[in-house]
């Protein structure tokens, strides 16, 4: 398990061999600590982008094999957990699948890490209790990313509170992931309230084009906004 503070970003999803490793490379520029990318994207409009898939993988991986950054990514399925567990280094579980005791009894068997994120509608109870389900409390980090809220102006509520709450109750880690307010500019914001408030580290999705996402464009950072954040977390944590 991390023992400092932990920076994982990178894009919504891979859209290609170049576009990964071109951010990989620039991300680990400035000090990122894991790449994430998306190959199995669930999506709510079926007619959305779903990802690569397996070729997703397999450019994460290369985007590893050139710069050395350590890979995170969601798995969907068992099939899937059984055929890239050994390759990535941090397994996420998407917010859809927290619910999914079936997947998250396969996970016990593999020691690698696993990002739990909450349900759109969990509560804390019912999340902590599914990262039970994974049968080992040291590898299970929970990733706080908004719940549903009452006011569609924006697309999820950040529970700041989630962070005093799961240290406070569980030995887990607490990772927050502030992109999915839908809104670019409360990154920032969202990311240092959550450093303050003692999470253990950030997911932020960045793309160095952001407007020509293929995946929530309009939630994802610069890798020139993801530098300043950086910067000030680590004033903060001085």
């Amino acid at each position: 398990m991390m023992e400092k503070f932990t920076i994982i970003a990178g894009p919504c999803a891979v859209e290609s061999e170049e576009q990964i490793v071109r951010i990989a490379i620039k991300l680990k520029q400035i000090g990122v600590d894991y790449l994430r990318g998306g190959a199995f994207k669930p999506r709510t409009n079926p007619d959305s982008f779903q990802g690569l898939g397996d070729l997703g993988i397999e450019y994460l991986l290369k985007a590893k094999e050139i710069t050395g950054l350590p890979i995170v990514t969601e798995l969907m399925t068992i099939e899937q957990v059984r055929k890239y567990a050994d390759k990535i280094d941090i397994i996420q579980i998407g917010s859809r699948n927290m619910y999914n005791y079936e997947l998250l009894k396969e996970l016990g068997h593999y020691s690698k890490l696993v990002l739990l994120k909450r349900g759109l509608s969990a509560t804390y109870n019912e999340w902590i209790n599914a990262a039970k389900y994974i049968n080992n409390e040291d590898k299970v980090i929970l990733c706080e990313r908004g719940i549903r809220g009452f006011d569609m102006s924006t697309r999820n509520v950040l529970d700041i509170q989630a962070i005093p709450y799961i240290k406070h109750n569980t030995k887990h880690k607490i990772f927050v992931d502030p992109s999915h307010s839908g809104n670019r500019y409360m990154i920032e914001p969202m990311s240092l309230a959550s450093v303050t408030a003692g999470c253990d580290g950030l997911m932020i999705e960045v793309h160095d084009k952001p407007d020509e996402s293929l995946c929530d464009k309009n939630q994802a950072i610069s890798i020139e906004e993801l530098t300043i954040i950086i910067n000030k977390i680590k004033k903060l944590n001085k």
